[in-house]
């Protein structure tokens, strides 16, 4: 490996696939399996694009139909984070996010993959993916190429502080248009935790990072929490728990600064297994990566004393942003844990109590148990 001086005056280490150890097919494993699978469609085209500066979604970014959706929805969280409680001189409110100009989103676009990989990292080191002009590697009858792949540079930053001044100075490479953005930055984010730190952290239940679905991929819990812990734990639940077969299953073990919810219609709530513990639940600030009947969003509150001061959560202000068009602007919910009018009439329909509540209601009461929900006028959905 050789060292080379960074575009912003910083070293870093420059890694090209042929001179290191490191094989594009053990990349492909850990993703798919094996070596064959390639990226389809919609993860190739996915990239970080914000919704126009100065809007009520100048905070938020575009996404679409897809496997790298829920990648773009764990990476919102901790946009907001950045808007929200990071960055120094501004207002903790929503007005915040509305009025942020796009050189704000691109630091703030910086700072959250910057901030992510270096967790994955595990604080000494985060590893981020480019690509360069030449090809390393040509396909083999057991790898298939993508044209892409196969040119791929790394670079290791030793200083979390020299990642987001690498990634804001090459930030076009993750946001630009047939950048494939969303790819290179899971690509930055498995080299970042290694593939020895992922042996350890996956299990029996999961061999590798995505999973075929309906012609495409989709992304595997374990993805979703190295984002959001820099672990990638397979499961939801707090450390460790055994499996049917008595196999040692891995959980989270770190409260995380964005948490997760998730609810689906036909999930058994005496699965244990299945059930998110309290690390992912209550986050060390109120932002919830949300996997809602499969399809994510992301709920958050501007008031930073509700994931610390219980008297704040009896009736608190949270806003839900799906990322789904046409959203054009944040939900605006009214969460009270203390008024349970919603009881009096539940005897009429004792037999499926769901139908009475939206999903996004339902996978809020998975955290505040028998909450109402006042949508403000918005007409639940999700």
């Amino acid at each position: 490996m050789a060292k080379a001086a960074g575009p912003a005056g910083f070293e870093c280490v420059n890694v090209i696939f042929k001179a290191s150890r490191i094989s594009p097919k053990k990349l492909r494993q850990s993703l798919f399996g094996n070596a064959v699978h390639v990226f389809s469609y919609d993860w190739k085209k996915a990239y970080f694009r914000f919704h126009d500066p100065f809007s009520d979604l100048a905070f938020a970014l575009e996404v679409e139909k897809g496997g790298a959706r829920s990648i773009q929805m764990a990476v919102q969280g901790s946009i907001i984070k950045y808007l929200l409680f990071t960055r120094k001189g501004k207002d903790c409110n929503f007005h915040s996010l509305c009025a942020i100009s796009k050189r704000e989103q691109e630091q703030g676009l910086a700072a959250a993959l910057a901030s992510i990989l270096w967790a994955a990292g595990a604080t000494e080191k985060a590893t981020v993916c480019l690509i360069a002009e030449d090809t390393y590697i040509t396909s083999t009858p057991d790898y298939s190429g993508d044209d892409f792949t196969e040119r791929l540079q790394l670079f290791e930053l030793l200083e979390k502080e020299a990642t987001e001044r690498f990634i804001y100075d090459h930030l076009q490479c993750f946001k630009g248009e047939r950048s494939h953005g969303v790819i290179l930055f899971l690509y930055s984010l498995i080299f970042s935790r290694t593939f020895e730190r992922l042996q350890k952290d996956l299990d029996a239940s999961t061999a590798h990072l995505l999973q075929p679905s309906a012609g495409g991929f989709l992304c595997r819990q374990a993805v979703l929490n190295m984002i959001l812990t820099g672990r990638a734990s397979p499961n939801v639940f707090n450390g460790y728990q055994k499996g049917k077969s008595q196999e040692i299953l891995h959980g989270v073990l770190t409260r995380s600064d964005v948490g997760y919810l998730q609810w689906y219609k036909d999930a058994s709530e005496d699965d244990r297994l299945s059930q998110v513990g309290s690390m992912l639940k209550t986050p060390k600030l109120p932002i919830w990566l949300c996997n809602i009947n499969g399809k994510p969003s992301v709920l958050f509150s501007t008031n930073r004393q509700l994931s610390s001061d219980w008297k704040a959560e009896r009736r608190f202000a949270l806003y839900l942003y799906s990322g789904r068009p046409p959203q054009n602007t944040p939900v605006h919910l009214i969460v009270d844990t203390h008024s349970h009018h919603w009881e009096r009439n539940q005897h009429e329909d004792e037999h499926v109590p769901r139908r009475r509540f939206s999903p996004v209601e339902m996978a809020i009461r998975t955290k505040w148990r028998e909450a109402t929900i006042n949508w403000n006028g918005t007409v639940p959905f999700l």
